[in-house]
This record gives C-alpha cells, sequence and structure tokens, in this order.
C-alpha cells in the first residue's frame, strides 16, 4: 500500500495523523480552560465525558492515531538515518535553515511519550479507567478538578509538566508547518505563513496548559504543605 510502503506516503500517515492529535489538543485545551472559572462546571464537564461509550471510542480512537504516529515515527528516523549512512558523523554544524527541533524531533517525541504515560497514570488511569474497572480511588473518578488540585500540588509533577509542555511546544512548533508542507497545503510564499501561524498557534495552546499548571501549583501547592 502506498501510505505504508513509500516515503512519501508515510509522512502523510505522520502528517494526517499529528494534525489529528494537535486538533485533540485543542479540545482538550478549550475544556480545561473551564477549570479556571469553575470547579463545578469543570466536572460537570467530566461527567458528561467519563466512562460513556462515545468517549470510550473517542479515547481509543485518540490511542489508535497516537500509536501510529509514534510507529511512523520511529520508521521514518530509522529510513532517515539508513539514507545519510556515515554522513550524520561527519557533519556537527546545522545549517540556518534547518530548525533544532527539527534535528531533535525523535527526543522531543520520547520526552511527549514519556510525559503521556505520566499523564495517563495521573488522570485517565484515576478517572476513566477507574470507573470502567470499579477501582476504589482517593477521589470520585468524576471529580476531574479534584484531580488537578491533587496532582498540581506536587511539585515534582508540576515540574515534569512543565517540561512535558516545553517539549511539545517545540515538537508541534516543527510539526505544524512539516505537516501542511508535507500535505501540498504549502509553497514558497505560504511556507513563512505556516510557520508564523504555528508558532502563534502552538504557542497560545502551550501557554494555556503552563498556566493551568503554574495556577493551580501555586493556589494549593502552599496549602498542601501547612496541612
Amino acid at each position: 500500500m502506498w501510505l505504508n510502503n513509500s516515503p512519501i506516503g508515510r509522512k502523510v500517515v505522520m502528517s494526517l495523523t499529528g494534525i489529528s492529535l494537535i486538533l485533540f489538543l485543542t479540545f482538550h485545551c478549550c475544556m480545561n480552560v473551564v477549570a479556571f472559572f469553575s470547579g463545578d462546571a469543570y466536572n460537570e464537564v467530566c461527567k458528561f465525558l467519563g466512562s460513556n461509550w462515545y468517549a470510550v471510542l473517542g479515547t481509543a480512537a485518540l490511542a489508535f492515531l497516537a500509536v501510529v504516529h509514534i510507529i511512523y515515527a520511529f520508521i521514518l528516523t530509522a529510513q532517515n538515518r539508513r539514507a545519510r549512512g556515515n554522513q550524520r558523523y561527519e557533519v556537527t554544524s546545522r545549517r540556518p535553515e534547518v530548525s533544532w527541533a527539527s534535528q531533535n524531533m525523535l527526543v522531543l517525541g520520547l520526552i511527549v511519550l514519556l510525559g503521556l504515560v505520566l499523564h495517563l497514570y495521573n488522570f485517565w488511569g484515576h478517572m476513566m479507567f477507574a470507573e470502567l474497572a470499579e477501582i476504589e480511588v482517593a477521589h470520585d473518578p468524576s471529580d476531574g478538578f479534584a484531580w488537578i488540585q491533587e496532582t498540581f500540588s506536587n511539585p515534582v509533577y508540576s515540574v515534569l509538566y512543565l517540561i512535558w509542555i516545553v517539549a511539545i511546544w517545540f515538537h508541534l512548533s516543527h510539526g505544524f508547518w512539516s505537516s501542511m508542507q508535507t500535505l501540498g497545503i504549502s509553497g514558497k510564499i505560504w511556507l513563512k505563513r505556516w510557520q508564523c501561524i504555528g508558532i502563534v498557534y502552538v504557542t497560545i495552546l502551550m501557554g494555556v496548559y503552563a498556566l493551568l499548571v503554574l495556577s493551580f501549583w501555586l493556589a494549593f501547592a502552599p496549602s498542601m504543605c501547612l496541612a
């Protein structure tokens, strides 16, 4: 099959799955914004999603996209390394037109993957999975606001999440415009535009996530320590 056997086809798969994951991050960000204004309203959103069939189906689809994206990332990296051969050891300087993120996408991707595992443990494992498996946990599985408070009142988790967010920013700042280029929606004129749009969009997106972590860390960490 063309999408699987050709280098261009693999890049198309990477681009489509990557854009889909960015759309999910956007939806997730909009959901998290509610937590800034009302814990009750945020919990209502969590209850609406919860372990309902559509939420479970969406989670399964999201997991499939993430796994495909990760697998193809490793395949393309291995393919590029084989194509360069010994040249990758001979070149030590980076060309001005090549971004740092583009040269370190695999490392950034691994950091993103590790952060995802941590996030799944802290939230999905204590919420949707706990509800489906009927496991007793510290808070109600649908009390997402309580899980946010508990997670980000821990300075270690907060710092790890901020590192994760920075890694995602670098990963997406390159991946956004690169996907447009792969899909043929870019050209000499639009390349710079997509790069600019990508930087602005990703900065706003990741900025909201970082603000959420920092605001809950500063709001609840002192009270937890005094208790």
